[in-house]
């Protein structure tokens, strides 16, 4: 019941049969007649009346607001698009290139610094709606500081559009993603270490592609296992490398490529985040679930992800990680035929990392799959309402 606006009859119709509950019990819960439901639902008859849709409500159990549905364009949704729109714009332009003069005072690059790492912290905690707000000025200033000191150094370049991309991933938004994985893979050019940071982005965004699998390889081969934060990097292109390889349905590199990084997880250990990959003994084992997933293995992710979320590792991951895993948690409840379960672990990432479940396109689906499930609760069927999903 996704794409066009739903119509509150039919919103109506589908909560009650939800609620077992008949025509006639329904209208007479409500103080009127069978037929007067009857035409409601078929939308013969419209619902204007405020004091009417909330009685509705309270018979359904749901919140009047979200009998509404998409009659009311969910919050944020018009907000979203122009700051993506605002976010195209700011990659369009190419002061780097022609180091444009400015009349304005351009950003230190101390500043800088410090302005990218709170975009991190900010896609970290999973405030997407801000971080749309801020990337337009972040990367343009990175574009104006750099067309005016080209000394600066590129790390900061790198990693602000690295951040950029993480975020149009989740967004939904893949060609202007791999625009901003691109321009990071070229402003790194030279340096193994930054190549293999643009790459772990570039992963996420060419996940679907398995020719991108020997890309995440090269650039792995190319880092060192000596210190912590080079395992770990090397470990999150091994991971984004296994990820590909799942997707394409090669469980027998899935195997090697995870054992690979799990050895240099166990050496690195849980609590760190060495160039934004957290990577770790959990973060590891939390791809071993989402592998299963795309390899169909429900059972198995199943097991893995109750385990996994016991450890002390767990808790010390990043916000967006764990709510991203629980998505991957909510798919194999689903393969399992275990809608109950979907629908727990999707409250459980909306209460960690609301973004997570409303701003992201293909959760979104998700979470309309399980409401439409007969046997799921009905505090999912009220949140795919609000989400304007069913």
């Amino acid at each position: 019941m996704g794409g066009d606006p739903v119509p509150i009859g039919r919103r109506v119709a589908y909560l009650r049969v939800r609620r077992r509950l008949s025509q006639q019990s329904f209208a007479d819960r409500l103080g009127k007649s069978k037929s007067w439901v009857d035409k409601v639902e078929r939308g013969v008859r419209s619902l204007e009346r405020v004091s009417t849709i909330r009685d509705i409500a309270a018979v359904l159990r749901v919140d009047a607001s979200a009998l509404l549905g998409r009659d009311v364009q969910p919050v944020g949704v018009a907000e979203q698009r122009e700051g993506v729109a605002r976010i195209r714009a700011a990659l369009s332009a190419y002061e780097m290139a022609f180091g444009r003069p400015t009349d304005r005072e351009v950003m230190s690059p101390v500043r800088l610094a410090r302005e990218v790492r709170h975009a991190w912290m900010t896609f970290q905690h999973a405030r997407y709606p801000r971080l749309v707000e801020l990337l337009p000025t972040l990367v343009t200033e990175v574009h104006r500081v750099h067309a005016l000191n080209p000394e600066a150094g590129w790390a900061v370049v790198v990693e602000a559009y690295r951040v950029t991309a993480a975020l149009l991933v989740k967004l939904g938004e893949g060609s202007l993603a791999w625009l901003a994985a691109d321009r990071a893979m070229s402003a790194a050019a030279g340096d193994p270490v930054l190549l293999a940071c643009a790459a772990v982005q570039l992963g996420q965004v060419l996940r679907a592609s398995a020719r991108a699998g020997p890309v995440m390889l090269a650039a792995a081969s190319q880092i060192a296992s000596g210190t912590p934060e080079e395992m770990s990097l090397r470990g999150s292109l091994l991971v984004q490398a296994t990820l590909i390889a799942a997707r394409a349905g090669d469980d027998r590199v899935v195997d090697e490529l995870l054992n690979e990084a799990a050895e240099l997880a166990a050496q690195v250990g849980d609590g760190h985040d060495h160039h934004r990959t957290a990577f770790g003994p959990t973060a590891v084992e939390l791809a071993r679930v989402a592998a299963a997933v795309e390899l169909g293995d429900g059972p198995q992710a199943i097991a893995r992800h109750e385990k996994a979320i016991g450890w002390d590792g767990w808790r010390g991951l990043p916000v967006e990680h764990r709510a991203a895993h629980l998505i991957d948690a909510a798919r194999a409840y689903l393969q399992t035929d275990d809608p109950a379960n979907a629908a727990r672990v999707l409250l459980r990432a909306e209460r960690l990392a609301p973004a997570e479940i409303r701003e992201r396109p293909a959760v979104r689906d998700v979470v309309a799959q399980v409401a439409r499930d007969p046997d799921a609760p009905p505090t999912i069927t009220q949140l795919a309402i609000g989400l304007g999903v069913l």
